[in-house]
């Protein structure tokens, strides 16, 4: 049996996955999580009943979270991109840049996002203020923190930034990164020129009625 991704094309961390994947070529088969398709939902429910996705499958086993995904797809399915280094402590500078990126970037965004759909205009307007107030401080560390380049951990191309493209793509929808940070504005039109995000970029873009906090006319 070949790997199958469950997820959804507009979902930050299936594209997350989606990246790593792109960045290997590696063959896989995309179960989408849509009403049309319920027979993939069941599926997905039945093997991780704690109903977050994406999930990876392969063979027998399956494998949730993205950290982890991304780290088993190195270990047994490995390509030419090297996606967390061999180093012990350049991977942990990784790791931690993972972290960052889910812990202090995605998380306030999809904490405004949540807000949002409550359809309460007070939770909404809670939601967003407490995510500006979290991208800030994120922002402005980021934007010291990037300043070696070109990608978040240096030369290299890593889990780090799989984290930080679709991180850091709906968090400038939900508090645009000022201009008075342009290392940090540079590093998300390089994440979104890199062929493996352009492509979950594009594939996504159907969806983007979806984002509750209404997508802007850009990107």
């Amino acid at each position: 049996m070949s790997l199958a991704l469950y997820g959804h094309p507009f979902s930050s961390y299936t594209q997350k996955v989606l990246i790593a994947l792109h960045e290997n070529g590696t063959p896989f088969e995309f179960r989408c999580l849509e009403a049309d398709t319920p027979q993939h939902a069941a599926e997905w429910r039945r093997r991780w009943p704690l109903g977050k996705f994406p999930l990876l499958v392969d063979g027998e086993r399956d494998v949730a979270e993205t950290s982890i995904i991304i780290e088993y797809l190195q270990l047994a399915h490995p390509g030419p991109a090297r996606l967390l280094p061999a180093d012990p402590m350049a991977a942990l500078d990784v790791r931690f840049l993972d972290r960052f990126f889910d812990l202090h970037v995605m998380s306030p965004m999809q904490h405004a996002v949540g807000g949002a759909l409550t359809g309460d205009p007070a939770k909404r307007a809670e939601g967003v203020a407490l995510a500006t107030e979290k991208l800030e401080r994120a922002y402005a560390w980021l934007e010291r923190r990037l300043a070696a380049g070109p990608w978040a951990a240096g030369p290299d191309f890593t889990l780090a930034d799989c984290a930080a493209a679709p991180a850091l793509f709906y968090a400038d929808w939900t508090h645009r990164i000022p201009e008075t940070l342009p290392v940090l504005r540079a590093y998300r039109a390089r994440l979104l020129a890199r062929p493996s995000f352009a492509r979950a970029v594009e594939e996504a873009r159907p969806y983007r009625s979806y984002f509750p906090l209404g997508a802007p006319d850009r990107d």
